[in-house]
């Protein structure tokens, strides 16, 4: 079943995979077909949680995947059809539906004696079809002169009709049919699924009507022989709507309709030299307008007659909004994440300010409980929508990996040094080996040349293999190399891949304090990467990392909070953590006196209260009082969490509402409300909220309380005036 599930997963990823580099659809279907294809790209984030996710997938979750597979296959077809057709060919068999069309029209309106009322209706059923069906019909006349290269296998002649519309239905109703709630994945990937899943509910049945204006240029040049003058704006207007501005892109007009021709029979007929004749005209004005600009400077400099935003002074370039810039580049973010305090920042900028030794946030100050850096989805999702909206190329995302591999600068004698410890880690003797990994250690810990340098050097496996040696103290050094060899990046890689996680953990649970704080350093560390954690979550690392929490010295807890913490963000590790019995530590950490570690508590605390399993056990865990009384005297940053979690607690508990109120939350609220940080301010409007309709119901359960208590005392006065009917007496004869 784990194979299987693994096998639709991955199909599914494949398929928007290859949906992915589908691009420079043809101006006729260009807005449905982008449109279609960012969403379903969107759908990426769904499918890797589901990979990564341990848990069973319900049965009728597994039917909708299925379907959602045969639709992404048809989808797929169909964005190659509008990618691959000469420009000038898909707009002229448009433009020749709409012709068709008008005279469906002219023939129904004009052909009977019927009222004016009647004329009218026809024309716009007519025309409602017409708008409706005019981005698939191009494909049947495709099919009518048999252009084999690109139909013969893509659309059968039968479906062609609804073919857009069929596919845009049968992926809404495949995302309709997937149980989110009893999925493991996070809360920001289900909001943006719920996002495409709406914009494909407003798309069914609904196509923009076409621009008129081309197929009026198109058609006043169609006809036209190279001797006949044509209208330099008309010819300007075709130009730029049809992406024919540069060199390179005429060739390729050229190149595409030439294969048309050989996909004919090499007949090419009327209709293909009348376009061929128009690509000529167009080719031609182009290059008389830029005699001496090769094709990106043609087409940076052509006049702009559509109205979108250029770069030039002529027009404006859209104002990006505040919210899609990063606030340290002040730029139009590619890769938002979200930091600790809740602010998004740009993944390269705020990586570059933890890098340089910074622990607090930036816009806020605050300091950051963890560098857990997580990807916003739903910002990225927006951010591509704006883009599209106003006609700017979407930002691409960065890759994971860096395109050039860190280099060390350490000199040759550095590196003979490290040669020869790395000879006395292989060796047989456990006093070399002890001494070996203490001065690695030390060497990792010095800088970020030494850092490379040594995983260059290969030590990486050496020092995994000495994890489970039997003595406590090169354990240790061991343990604590790779923790110091895992600040460099491109080392986490290594460590992971050499199977380093186990070992780590059963460091964690048996070796020695320093060595199980230490190993938990690391696996905080490791799991920075997102996919880490999924591992390190699965090894079994999460109950050892609660009882450090638990029984651990100062640092030790600390180590231990923010590993959970970073490890807590990937939604399958929250009830594994909850079920580890995390809950009862972090509220005796809460109540501790002089204990410390408020602020490492809280935090966990509220990244575990969104699983329904956490929202349990700090509900069972009497956290109510305790909360009310850090809102009401805690630092701005645990007030705010605080109310993160007592927002999901009364989140439909009218019990820990009253709770909350008895014990005079509402004073605190309006205060954080009003002086907060922005994430408090919001958590204790929502409470406020609650609280507001919760007294309200209060008020009405009473009064109905009182009004029946009324009407049942004027009832029992009622019957005792009512006189009784007077006593009969029967006799009986014996």
């Amino acid at each position: 079943m784990e194979e299987e599930k693994g096998e639709l997963v991955r199909s599914l990823t494949d398929a928007v995979n290859e949906i992915a580099p589908i691009g420079d659809y043809r101006c006729a279907v260009k807005k449905e077909f982008c449109n279609l294809a960012r969403r379903l790209k969107l759908l990426t984030p769904m499918f890797e949680e589901i990979r990564e996710s341990k848990e069973q997938i319900p049965e009728e979750t597994v039917k909708a995947l299925v379907s959602l597979k045969e639709a992404l296959v048809s989808a797929k077809e169909l964005l190659r059809f509008g990618s691959e057709g000469s420009k000038i060919y898909l707009t002229y068999y448009c433009l020749l539906c709409f012709r068709r069309f008008f005279e469906v029209v002219k023939l129904r309106v004009n052909g009977g004696k019927r009222g004016e009322m009647e004329r009218e209706r026809s024309r716009e059923v007519v025309l409602e079809a017409m708008i409706l069906n005019w981005v698939v019909i191009v494909t049947v006349f495709a099919l009518d002169f048999k252009l084999e290269l690109y139909y013969n296998t893509v659309l059968e002649r039968d479906q062609i009709m609804h073919k857009f519309h069929e596919v845009t239905a049968r992926v809404e109703q495949a995302l309709s049919g997937i149980s989110y709630e009893n999925l493991d994945i996070s809360d920001e990937v289900k909001e943006q699924v719920e996002l495409v899943l709406a914009q494909f509910r407003r798309a069914k049945g609904r196509v923009d009507v076409p621009d008129v204006e081309l197929y009026e240029d198109l058609l006043s040049l169609y006809n036209k022989s190279n001797d006949a003058a044509a209208d330099p704006d008309v010819l300007r207007r075709l130009a730029e709507k049809l992406q024919l501005v540069g060199i390179a892109e005429l060739t390729q007009e050229s190149l595409a309709l030439h294969e048309m021709v050989s996909a004919s029979c090499g007949d090419p007929g009327e209709t293909f030299e009348k376009m061929s004749n128009l690509l000529k005209i167009i080719k031609d004005f182009v290059q008389t307008e830029n005699p001496n600009l090769d094709a990106s400077a043609r087409e940076k400099n052509l006049p702009s007659s559509s109205g979108q935003a250029t770069t030039d002074g002529n027009h404006k370039t859209p104002v990006i909004p505040d919210d899609f810039k990063c606030p340290i580049s002040l730029e139009l973010m590619k890769d938002p994440v979200i930091v600790s305090t809740g602010q998004t920042y740009e993944r390269s900028c705020i990586e570059k300010w933890l890098e340089q030794g910074h622990g607090t946030c930036p816009k806020t100050q605050q300091t950051l409980s963890s560098h857990a850096l997580t990807p916003n989805y739903v910002l990225r999702s927006l951010i591509a929508q704006w883009c599209e909206a106003n006609g700017i190329e979407p930002p691409k995302r960065p890759g994971s990996s860096r395109p050039n591999k860190t280099t060390s600068a350490c000199s040759p004698a550095e590196r003979t040094k490290i040669e020869i410890l790395l000879r006395k880690l292989a060796s047989s003797s456990p006093e070399d080996q002890r001494i070996a990994a203490g001065e690695i250690r030390l060497l990792a810990k010095r800088n970020a040349d030494n850092r490379v340098a040594i995983a260059e050097a290969g030590a990486i496996p050496l020092l995994v293999t000495l994890l489970s040696t039997p003595d406590s103290r090169t354990q240790e050094h061991a343990v604590t190399a790779l923790l110091n060899l895992s600040i460099c990046e491109e080392n986490k890689g290594s460590i992971i891949s050499f199977g380093a996680v186990p070992g780590i953990v059963q460091v964690l649970k048996k070796g020695s304090m320093e060595a199980r704080e230490n190993a938990a350093a690391a696996l905080f560390s490791l799991s920075v990467v997102d996919e880490n954690k999924v591992t390190i979550g699965a090894s079994g690392a999460i109950p050892p990392l609660v009882t450090l929490l638990s029984e651990g010295t100062q640092r030790g807890k600390k180590d231990a909070a923010t590993a959970l913490f970073n490890l807590c963000i990937y939604q399958g590790n929250k009830g594994k953590a909850v079920r580890a019995g995390v809950v009862p530590t972090l509220m005796r950490l809460l109540t501790e006196p002089g204990g410390g570690m408020v602020d490492e508590a809280l935090a966990i605390l509220a990244i575990l209260s969104s699983h329904p399993e956490g929202k349990s056990a700090i509900g069972a865990a009497e956290a109510v009082p305790v909360l009310v009384d850090v809102i009401g005297n805690g630092s701005p940053r645990n007030r705010e969490n605080a109310a993160a979690v007592l927002v999901h607690l009364c989140a439909g508990d009218q019990q820990h509402l009253a709770e909350a109120q008895e014990l005079g939350v509402m004073g605190p609220l309006m205060d954080l409300a009003q002086n907060g940080t922005d994430r408090g301010k919001r958590k204790a409007a929502q409470l406020l909220e609650r609280m507001s309709r919760f007294v309200e119901q209060q008020k009405l359960a009473q009064a109905q309380a009182e009004a029946q208590a009324q009407q049942s005392q004027s009832q029992s006065q009622s019957e005792i005036q009512q006189p009784h009917p007077p006593s009969v007496a029967y006799t009986v004869d014996r």
